[in-house]
């Protein structure tokens, strides 16, 4: 049952005054549920009770942590409603409320694994050497340890994988971290629904109160108060380039700065080298319309920039990626906003000096579903129009038709950094452009060959970043279990008393971890 209340920790609350509906995008229409705006005393009362539950959740054991984290996976699975309420927000079809539930419950079923085996924490350990001179050597044990009570931002395009109990609330929690969720106003219901769930299961595993609040807010008052709350230690956030850069300035204005991961957009290139194009670039053009307009275009990792050289071969690609991509059916936005930003965005792409229109969808649409287009540019222009570099979120898609390689490369080197960068190569042809290929490796956080951006694998392999403004740090992923280094900082103990030392950095190794001993990888006893 949605209540329309906060959590602050176990505690329904809903003392303020200013309430809002979801919007249904389908339908064109307010949704029945009435959420109530958190108030700043809520807000500190939340972060209070994040502060208290640290200082005991912070110090439970990774067995603990998996049970809490897996406890709120199946509490997800027994929500009857959550399926029918994400499509009511969201506008997204059952099947892909279905997919992103199960990639939900996976990415926390993941990090209880990861707790439970324990050597995420990094262990290491150099032993004393008092004989040694001029000096003797202290005995120093270093880990990973929690940074304290974190703010995370839903998501718009994703209300559960990147939202309430998404990635950044599972990593977060598996840290050690107490999590703070800023719901997003456009999913409130789906995101009080999932509150719901993990609130159960922390009573049900015994978790302190305030190891989780779900806080709604319908603007952005709530969240700034939060960012700049001084008991706040780190946020996670996924969104536009000036929300999330918006929070970064926020935070770093703090008397004491805090960290902001933030993941904020990117138009993801597609270089097709020439031969590639030569022999397979109509059948690259089909599998690109339906990558372009996947999901209406709503992904972070939608391909809005690709790259060739100038010639029949490319002609006829564009011609092919024209022609399919004005067959496939428009599909709904997210919410009028989202459609109205795309429209704007979209507009203004159009009438850009120098472009040719490729393929714009013409016939009359349902209300709030988006007309995909596509449109071409010479590399020059794209060059020195830095407005084409501007992503357009949802299905909309550029090819730029460069002079040669060598200015291919150019630009793509002054390109703003991506979340990810795809190569469409023949046999061999690859090898043959090694420096196309590091171009693009310079700009983004994962590189493709021969496939499409669209479809991130959550695994401890996937990076799921990239070089400013495709995110805040790049040396950080926000999916897979890799994620949880950001919510953790190291410290290390100096001669510390052996019993006194956690678990991890005691001699007799009892979790039987995986460390770094005396500057060697072993699980063996000291």
């Amino acid at each position: 049952m949605i209540t329309g209340k906060n959590y602050v920790g176990f505690t329904p609350s809903a003392k303020g005054s200013k309430t809002y509906k979801t919007f249904n995008p389908q339908l064109n229409a307010e949704n029945e549920d009435v959420f109530t705006e958190a108030t700043s005393e809520e807000i500190n009362e939340a972060v209070a009770l994040a502060s208290k539950a640290f200082r005991t959740y912070s110090k439970i054991s990774g067995t603990e942590k998996a049970l809490f984290l897996n406890t709120i996976a199946e509490e997800i699975l027994a929500l009857d409603t959550l399926i029918e309420t994400y499509c009511k927000e969201s506008g997204l079809p059952e099947g892909r409320a279905q997919g992103e539930r199960n990639r939900t419950i996976g990415q926390l079923r993941a990090f209880a694994e990861l707790v439970a085996e324990g050597s995420w924490v990094e262990a290491s350990i150099d032993t004393a050497q008092p004989e040694r001179q001029p000096v003797p050597k202290p005995d120093v044990r270093k880990l990973n340890i929690g940074l304290g009570p974190v703010v995370v931002f839903g998501a718009s395009n994703f209300p559960l994988a990147y939202s309430t109990a998404g990635g950044d609330t599972a990593a977060a929690l598996a840290a050690g971290c107490p999590v703070i969720v800023k719901s997003h106003p456009m999913h409130a219901g789906t995101g009080a629904l999932v509150a719901s769930a993990v609130v159960k299961a922390a009573k049900k595993t015994n978790m302190p109160d305030g190891v989780f609040s779900n806080l709604n807010s319908s603007g952005i008052e709530v969240g700034q108060t939060l960012v700049k709350h001084p008991a706040v230690k780190a946020v996670g956030f996924t969104g536009s380039i000036r929300a999330g850069r918006a929070l970064y300035n926020l935070a770093s204005e703090r008397e004491e700065p805090i960290p902001v991961f933030a993941e904020m957009g990117s138009i993801n290139p597609v270089v097709m080298l020439p031969k590639a194009l030569a022999e397979t670039g109509s059948s690259w053009a089909k599998t690109y319309a339906n990558s372009i307009t996947l999901g209406t275009g709503q992904f972070c990792t939608n391909p809005g920039l690709l790259f060739g050289v100038k010639g029949d071969d490319l002609t006829q690609f564009i011609n092919v990626l024209a022609k399919e991509i004005v067959n496939i059916e428009p599909t709904c936005m997210l919410h009028p906003n989202i459609k109205s930003a795309y429209q704007k965005n979209k507009d203004r792409a159009l009438n850009q000096d120098h472009i040719s229109i490729v393929a714009n969808y013409d016939k009359e649409v349902q209300i709030n579903y988006a007309k995909q287009a596509v449109i071409t540019v010479e590399g020059t222009t794209f060059l020195e129009n830095t407005t084409l570099h501007q992503e357009v979120f949802g299905p909309f898609s550029m090819v730029v038709q460069c002079e040669n390689l060598e200015q291919l490369k150019t630009i793509i080197y002054k390109l703003e950094g991506q979340l990810t960068g795809t190569i469409l190569a023949s046999d061999g042809e690859l090898e043959a452009h090694l420096d196309v290929m590091n171009a693009v490796q310079n700009r983004v956080g994962r590189l493709i060959f021969n496939g499409v951006p669209t479809g991130v694998e959550v695994c401890p392999s996937m990076v799921h970043g990239g070089p400013y403004p495709a995110s805040s740090d790049s040396r950080f992923t926000a999916v897979g279990t890799q994620s949880i280094k950001r919510w953790v900082r190291p410290f290390c103990f100096q001669d510390w008393p052996l019993k006194l030392l956690p678990l991890e950095l005691q001699n007799e190794n009892p979790l039987g971890i995986l460390r770094l001993v005396n500057n060697k990888q072993t699980s063996a006893k000291i």
